[in-house]
């Protein structure tokens, strides 16, 4: 993988799917003052502001770093990397990371509106109690396999997530599988009940007011296999669709070829939507468990535009 300035590029040892973009010290520190020019609630309010420092970051890399995550996002043997710091470094806080993520994903494309925070982002905690009506923070269950976006009109072809914070966590593991690693990828995909209009909806936290419709399965301009599912959230119309689904659901979670990987705070993974699914094991029991994250999803922008 090419070296470019400021960064170091390697191929995770997890996963030779996953590239691995370590920011070096010194391009910390030259962040520290085009990242302070704008507050939190300036970025919010004015969506300019994401562009500008997302130019100082790709500035800092000769403008390399930009072609080279697109590279890796849109290509179907990756489609995945994770971004961090190489070394700890005290200049690094919660809205550092906030302002570092906005300005990665918005050298990929334009995030969705996010209607469960009202913002373009969403951060969220996942604590020992939990009164909420999704898995999203439910700490002590599985987070099965997923996709993101599946009840939403928006398209979501990139996911962004980031651990701002971690306090007395033992589990809670990201897992991770590529459709091309999947071993019951052609059954599934082949089946035509997978290709079939599915309906989808959501919890009163998601904010959404409305269903969807569209199927698990579909193409990509190659003739290959892209996913949108999650567990909670399909309706099945039938016997044939609700059966389709629990076999999914199963084959998913027996994969053998899952990536689990234990993501340090401060760093960010970002994959395609399309054939990268995600989820978390469940977190050992704590009253004083702690983690908070970070959510973009959006879509890409159009080659013309990078």
């Amino acid at each position: 993988m090419k070296q470019i300035d400021g960064f170091e590029i390697s191929t995770s040892q997890i996963s030779e799917r996953i590239i691995d973009i370590k920011i070096k010290d010194e391009t910390i520190n030259k962040l520290i003052f085009p990242f302070k020019k704008f507050d939190l609630t300036a970025i919010e309010y004015k969506p300019f502001t994401r562009f500008t420092i997302a130019k100082s970051l790709d500035d800092l890399s000769q403008n390399q770093l930009s072609p080279l995550i697109n590279k890796i996002i849109r290509e179907r043997n990756l489609g995945c990397f994770i971004i961090s710091a190489q070394n700890t470094n005290s200049n690094i806080d919660d809205i550092f990371l906030v302002k570092l993520s906005t300005a990665i994903a918005h050298l990929i494309g334009s995030p969705n509106h996010d209607s469960m925070t009202g913002k373009f982002y969403a951060r969220f905690h996942v604590k020992h109690e939990d009164m909420s009506d999704s898995y999203l923070r439910k700490a002590y269950t599985n987070m099965d396999l997923h996709t993101d976006g599946t009840y939403v009109k928006e398209t979501t072809d990139w996911l962004l997530m980031a651990k701002l914070e971690e306090k007395n966590a033992e589990g809670g593991e990201t897992a991770m599988l590529h459709l091309d690693d999947w071993e019951y990828c052609d059954e599934l995909f082949n089946n035509p009940v997978g290709k079939e209009n599915f309906l989808w909806s959501s919890p009163k936290s998601k904010n959404i007011d409305y269903k969807v419709e569209h199927p698990v399965f579909s193409k990509d301009q190659n003739g290959k296999p892209q996913i949108s599912y999650i567990d909670q959230f399909p309706e099945p119309k039938n016997m044939t669709q609700g059966n389709f689904l629990q076999k999914l659901s199963d084959c998913l979670e027996e994969s053998t070829n899952k990536v689990i990987t234990k993501l340090p705070v401060g760093s960010a993974i970002v994959a395609n939507n399309y054939f990268w699914l995600h989820g978390r094991r469940p977190f050992k029991e704590n009253k004083d468990l702690s983690r908070e994250l970070l959510r973009i999803r959006g879509k890409f922008f159009h080659k013309n535009n990078l």
